[in-house]
């Protein structure tokens, strides 16, 4: 397709407004409107700080953003699933500790999502210099088919006169003073002090047992992946210590999260070495186990020694891996990269997001802070089954104790082994630190009023908690009594989809980028995987195909669930005379929560890249 026949087959769809409550983040204070930006290609963001493929996203847009800043305005749409997302000052702190650089416009009731039509985290929508909508784009991977709209959107609104060049309206925050910026794991030492990951200073930091005082600083503040003396990392999170007796040459074992790779630290003189990970992020169709250094990761964000391997909680791809330090390899351990909550054994579970990860005192459990659902998992070590201690599936969530079937959390990113057997949770988007006893059954709050706690450590008596929004950490003495809180449950605040029961046609709506094309030369290049939360939803159309539409039957025994799609397409340059042309994968995993009723919608479309 040229260039003329390309810009001359765009719907011409005038852009909703851009309005949000919570008002208008890096812009020193100005209330920004789409009038404000016309001349530049304005690429709208939906985002939320939760969700691991947004934050992704962000980093695929790094390169773009820079190399296209005198036409380009990013605009970040905030738009949250939990409530804890909701609050203006959490949406101040994720800009910084993500290190947004652009507008972001903060829409606590999704009102400029409805009027975009977005239906999934992250969505990626291209506004033209005259202010009309030209592509949408949901999930990963399409920062390539972008670069390519982008320039032919230059090239077009120069010649018509209507792009503007120069400085866009992003205006930096102060940025935040102290030794710690947004932590997120620490470890205790041998010595008595704690190893901590500074991720928003891209390094580890080692304090005294004071927890304050700063004895040193491993890395110098600057994203990297960098071995040997003066390292480098980017946003690391997770920490283990190697186990006393275990000769390997290095002492800890870093979850580098952005770098998507594992780094290995020796103390005695601060010298790091990359033990997993390419620095490249893992996609659909790349190996799922070899040599370690040979294998790509996708957002690392805890690791544990557990079973004579470490544990690595794979945020990116919804999966649980295992590094073994003997054999140099890596290999997935439990997961299938579906999102969701589902137990039984550990090739067959479903997780989302898993961020921390601990192990039970008699080394019988890893219990998994699975995020996305709000849950505590466990790994059994005997029976390599996947279990739920606390937790219910992606949309319920809250602030709820008593018996663990029906207590609540929300978004923990960590979890502590507790000496007793049971453990402690970090609930993070509670801004609280809970406690799930196997026992009883029980889940109560050990401590309120911290603020998005994400990690914690024992210290005999004590708890010292990375409190990471405070950018500290807090030591608290393990209470008698837990402490009493009122009860609250939520659902995600997006709307549910009313839909017809019976027949309902999905299509999933992809046009590869201009000059690229299906790559089909070794076998379908497309891939469609649908599930339901309950199963009992579909009465057919589940499962994996090619095909990117599908007819589902809905059950009409039923007023209300959810519909999980999985899409992914590969294209690759359409130019014969291109002896190795490039590849892209293009993907994204949708929830869908749908209400049945009489005279709802019989077709359901998902954008994943192009114009409905």
């Amino acid at each position: 397709m040229g260039l003329d026949e390309g810009m001359a087959s765009r719907a011409r769809v005038r852009a909703p407004e851009l309005v949000g409550e919570g008002g208008w983040l890096n812009t020193g204070g100005k209330d920004l409107t789409l009038a404000d930006l016309r001349g530049k290609i304005v690429i709208a963001d939906f985002w939320t700080f939760c969700c691991i493929n947004c934050l992704h996203v962000l980093d695929e847009l790094r390169e773009l953003e820079e190399k296209h800043r005198d036409t380009v305005v990013i605009v970040g749409v905030h738009s949250p699933k939990f409530v804890h997302e909701a609050d203006h000052q959490a949406v101040v702190d994720a800009v910084a500790r993500y290190e947004v650089e652009h507008p972001v416009l903060d829409d606590p009731a999704l009102v400029t999502w409805k009027q975009y039509a977005v239906r999934a985290w992250p969505t990626l929508v291209v506004i033209d210099p005259e202010g009309y909508v030209v592509a949408q784009h949901a999930g990963e991977g399409h920062a390539h088919a972008i670069e390519r709209l982008v320039e032919e959107l230059e090239q077009e609104h120069a010649a018509k006169g209507t792009l503007r060049r120069g400085d866009g309206p992003y205006v930096p925050p102060e940025p935040v003073a102290g030794a710690l910026k947004f932590p997120g794991k620490a470890v205790r030492l041998p010595g008595g002090g704690f190893l901590v990951a500074d991720s928003g200073h891209h390094s580890l930091v080692e304090l005294a047992a004071d927890g304050e005082t700063v004895l040193r600083r491993i890395g110098d503040g600057e994203r990297g992946l960098v071995d040997g003396a003066a390292p480098r990392f980017s946003e690391p999170q997770g920490l283990a210590l190697v186990p006393e007796g275990l000769e390997l040459g290095y002492d800890v074992v870093v979850a580098d999260t952005v770098n998507h790779a594992l780094r290995g630290l020796r103390l005695a003189d601060g010298s790091v070495t990359t033990l997993a990970g390419t620095g490249r992020q893992w996609w659909q169709g790349s190996p799922t186990s070899g040599p370690a250094t040979g294998v790509d990761l996708s957002s690392p964000w805890d690791v544990a020694f557990f079973d004579g391997r470490v544990w690595i909680a794979m945020a990116g791809v919804h999966q649980l891996w295992a590094f073994d330090p003997a054999a140099g390899t890596v290999a997935v351990a439990a997961g299938t990269t579906n999102e969701g909550l589902v137990d039984g054994p550990s090739a067959e579970a479903w997780f989302a997001q898993p961020s921390g990860l601990a192990v039970s005192p008699d080394g019988e459990k890893l219990w998994v802070a699975d995020s996305e659902t709000s849950a505590v998992r466990w790994v059994s070590r005997e029976t390599n089954e996947v279990r739920t201690a606390v937790g219910t599936g992606l949309f319920d969530f809250g602030h709820r104790d008593g018996a663990a079937g029906q207590a609540l959390l929300q978004h923990p990113l960590g979890v502590t082994a507790l000496p007793d057997g049971s453990v402690a949770i970090a609930d993070t988007y509670n801004h609280a630190l809970r406690r799930f006893d196997p026992r009883s059954g029980e889940v109560t709050t050990l401590a309120t009023d911290l603020r998005e706690p994400s990690g914690a450590v024992l210290v005999d008596g004590d708890i010292v908690v990375v409190e990471s929004a405070r950018h500290r950490l807090t030591r608290l003495r393990l209470p008698e009594e837990a402490v009493q809180v009122e009860s609250v449950a939520h659902r995600t605040q997006r709307a549910a989809t009313e839909v017809a029961p019976g027949t309902l046609r999905l299509d999933v709506v992809f046009s590869a980028p201009t000059g690229q094309k299906l790559d089909e030369r070794y076998g379908p290049s497309t891939r469609l995987l649908v599930s339901a939360t309950p199963p009992e939803l579909l009465v057919s159309g589940a499962g994996a195909d090619t095909a990117l539409s599908r007819e589902l039957v809905l059950s009409a025994e039923l007023t209300e669930g959810v519909l999980h799609v999985s899409a992914m397409a590969a294209s690759c340059d359409d130019d014969p005379d291109i002896e190795y042309p490039a590849c892209h994968v293009h993907q994204q995993d949708w929830g869908v929560p749908v209400k049945l009723v009489a005279g709802g919608a019989s077709r359901l479309p998902l954008v994943l890249a192009g114009l409905e």
